[in-house]
């Protein structure tokens, strides 16, 4: 029944403000008269056609009086009270008043609408007498149009489990390995369980944990499915892997989801249906792009950018109502784990029986400590302040205490460090500013009054970030406990606080036990019990590692431990660096791609690689490269070149993982280092933290992290049955026992003490491997 206007801005209620809310009602239900019954519990069943509905609320309060019944529904507001009622509101009450009149018997009832001011409690009251016979017609006409939908859904439902009861595996056979992870992706989503699966690349992951959910799915063990993961190449992969199944028979409803700043149609503008034609009268054409979105069941982002447009609804919005009426949702993780961004119309009725499939898992880590940090800056306070210092006096007064408490701070930060540290100050703590969390809640509650009065103006924008900013902010606060600490950074005027998350597996627990079961899988899954303790998993969750499908003699590694790369002794590893990398590529010319720790060393070992070698192409990663650079640096390795070709790259960076460069398109990869993330605050606090829950700060901080982007750098090679590649490891640290027992099982390293040993032992590579 809702219609007109996407984010319209009136009765305008902050997150912030639903407990106060809540109250406001209490507060209003305790006044009125000792006979007021409060929220009385309505519930109706009704058949239509083949389906019964069950429907149920709460009224928020009911008075019977000698001359009749008076049906109350309270709204709670922020902005100013209106002259005229919402409409829905006066609907949702009018569902009420039908069930209640059905209950009793009654003939007519009075409904009485009260908005009260959430801050000076003043109401504004509507009451209106209907008949019975007209709230019948309207209860009738509602349940009629759900049904509709829900007849929709359960016959859809039956043609989907039709095609996959019948659903063959959409390849002639499995490869080795493939199976096994089938087999234990279904027995876990069957049992309502939890599966760590280390998959190496070329397996086929992807269809290999698709196909199983897929049964599952048909055979009731879950609702629905999430395929979860962190970048674009994945959600990709995702789609062609349903694509092949719908060619094998498959009827699915599958929608992947876009970031809403990808896919607005008016990115530059904000969201406010006065300017934006595609947020006006929104509610009014959206139930008709819905059903012709999923009538489509191929729900990508063409797809629901072409409905959207058709039908002049938001695709961002259009994508959220489709996502209740699919099969499958692909998308980032932070629409189930992110507390901010996930998926509340799917989670907020508690528990649920769907499938959450984490792809690429070693990178929910990381990602997860973003999504459970918060951090505020003080140059955008600042900025905000002097925006609003004229229209908006309060909230500028407001924001001059959380100045000052930042300044305050630091200054007790810089008493204690010595005066000849040179450059910024930056310190972890484990608490916090204790006057903090009160001055910013006094900014929310004057920044509140302006947005909801939603009033354009040039400060708007920049004060609902801040607002939102200052908001999850204190949301962190919440939940703030020793697993986080609060790390500062100051440079001359500039100040930034952030509650820094070290350990995510609680957070991440929870978001999980919003589904019923989860697969989490990877190439490069190792130490698993690192990452099952790091991605909230227990003891009791399965655990599998499968082998390489492909023969072992298919893949060469070599160790060059005559190097050492760490950075005291970079400067004087360049030339051997340099040399190592030319032995390797010349002794076949071929595509290569080699894997560097920091652009700084990537830039010195390019030039002496370039005085060692002649009339090799070079193309080298660079910071902040475009979409076209990107595609640019790919396209190095389409075509050959007689003397064969070399990328240089960043671990961890655009080229370090999910990119496919099947056959000759690459055949060695060469990696400088043992991957140590960079060492700064926030490892040194993490590395802290681990040293003292479970003695292994280093590993858990420094090498393990580490050692994952060396792997799957070195995944980059070996695609197919074909492929032959060889990998170069460039430091003496690989050697040890203590980083080689991280390397895969099925990898039989070689180590060589000099360039002229790679060169050899590559050309032995090569000649074996000859057909």
């Amino acid at each position: 029944m809702r219609a007109g206007d996407l984010e319209s801005g009136e009765g305008w209620i902050s997150p912030r403000r639903a407990l106060e809310g809540a109250r406001a009602h209490r507060r209003l239900q305790r006044s009125r008269p000792a006979d007021y019954q409060a929220e009385v519990s309505l519930v109706r069943e009704t058949v239509v056609g083949d389906i019964v509905l069950r429907v149920q609320g709460r009224a928020d309060g009911v008075l019977i009086r000698p001359d009749g019944v008076i049906l109350e529904e309270i709204k709670t507001v922020a902005g100013g009270l209106e002259p005229a009622p919402d409409p829905l509101h006066w609907a949702q009450a009018k569902i009420y008043a039908a069930m209640y009149v059905a209950e009793h018997g009654l003939d007519h009832i009075e409904i009485q609408l009260t908005y009260i001011h959430i801050e000076s409690g003043e109401t504004a009251v509507f009451r209106q007498s209907f008949p019975a016979a007209e709230l019948a017609e309207l209860f009738a006409k509602a349940v009629v149009e759900y049904a509709e939908w829900e007849r929709d859904r359960l016959q859809w439902g039956r043609l989907r489990d039709g095609s996959i009861a019948t659903l063959p595996f959409p390849h002639s056979r499995y490869r080795p390995g493939q199976r096994a992870l089938a087999v234990a992706v279904f027995r876990t989503l069957e049992k309502s369980g939890r599966l760590f699966a280390e998959a190496p690349t070329g397996i086929g992951k992807t269809i290999s944990v698709l196909y199983p959910a897929l049964k599952a799915l048909g055979r009731g063990h879950v609702g629905r499915l999430f395929y979860l993961t962190a970048k674009t190449v994945g959600r990709t992969l995702a789609e062609k892997a349903i694509a092949d199944l719908r060619a094998s028979g498959l009827r699915l409803r599958s929608l992947t989801l876009t970031a809403r700043e990808k896919i607005c149609f008016k990115p530059d503008q904000p969201c406010d249906p006065r300017t934006c034609p595609f947020a006006h009268g929104y509610y009014d054409r959206i139930r008709d792009a819905v059903r012709e979105a999923v009538a489509g069941e191929t729900l990508t982002r063409p797809a629901v950018e072409a409905a959207a447009r058709r039908h002049q609804v938001c695709p961002f919005e259009l994508s959220l109502e489709v996502s209740l009426w699919v099969d499958a949702i692909i998308g980032d993780y932070n629409y189930v784990f992110d507390p901010q961004a996930c998926l509340k119309r799917h989670f907020a009725e508690g528990p649920t029986d769907f499938a959450f499939l984490v792809d690429e898992a070693h990178n929910l880590v990381d990602r997860g400590r973003e999504m459970f940090s918060a951090e505020l800056d003080l140059e955008e306070i600042r900025q905000v302040r002097r925006m609003v210092r004229q229209p908006l006096p309060g909230c500028a007064r407001a924001l001059d205490q959380v100045c000052k408490a930042f300044r305050a701070w630091r200054a007790n930060a810089s008493a204690g460090a010595s005066d000849a540290a040179p450059g910024p100050l930056a310190w972890a703590t484990p608490d916090y500013p204790a006057e903090l969390p009160a001055d910013l809640r006094r900014f929310l509650e004057a920044a509140e009054a302006s947005l909801a009065q939603d009033r354009a103006s040039t400060f708007r924008e920049p004060l609902r970030e801040l607002y939102f900013r200052t908001l999850d902010f204190l949301r962190i606060l919440e939940i703030y406990d020793d697993r986080y600490v609060t790390l500062t950074e100051a440079r001359g005027q500039q100040m930034r606080l952030r509650l820094f998350c070290l350990d995510p597996s609680a957070r991440i627990r929870e978001a999980l036990d919003r589904g019923k079961s989860a697969v989490f899988f990877s190439a490069t899954l190792s130490p698993m019990d690192y990452f099952r303790k790091t991605i909230g998993g227990d003891g009791q969750d399965a655990c599998m590692r499968l082998p390489s499908p492909f023969a072992q003699g298919h893949l060469g590694v070599l160790i060059a431990d005559h190097v050492r790369t760490e950075y005291r002794h970079r400067a004087r590893s360049e030339d051997d660096v340099a040399a190592a990398i030319a032995s390797f590529v010349t002794a076949r010319p071929g595509n290569y791609l080699v894997y560097f720790p920091s652009y700084q060393y990537l830039d010195q070992v390019r030039k002496r690689f370039e005085l060692a070698t002649s009339g090799i192409p070079i193309r080298c990663q660079s910071p902040g490269m475009a979409e076209t650079e990107r595609e640019a640096f790919l396209a190095l390795f389409d075509s050959p070149h007689p003397q064969g070709q070399v990328g240089f790259a960043v671990m961890g960076g655009l080229f370090g993982e999910a990119i496919d460069l099947a056959g000759d398109r690459l055949i060695g990869v060469a990696v400088v280092g043992v991957g140590l993330p960079q060492v700064g605050l926030e490892r040194d606090a993490i590395r802290a933290y681990f040293q003292r829950t479970n003695r292994a700060g280093f590993d858990f901080a420094y090498r393990f992290p580490g050692l994952n982007r060396v792997l799957q750098a070195a995944g980059r090679l070996i695609r197919s049955e074909t492929d032959r590649g060889l990998v170069l490891l460039i430091d003496a640290r690989f050697a040890e026992e203590k980083y080689r027992r991280l390397l895969p099982s099925w990898w039989s390293p070689i180590p060589v003490h000099s360039a002229s040993e790679i060169d050899c032992q590559a050309r032995r590579f090569w000649e074996d491997a000859a057909p």
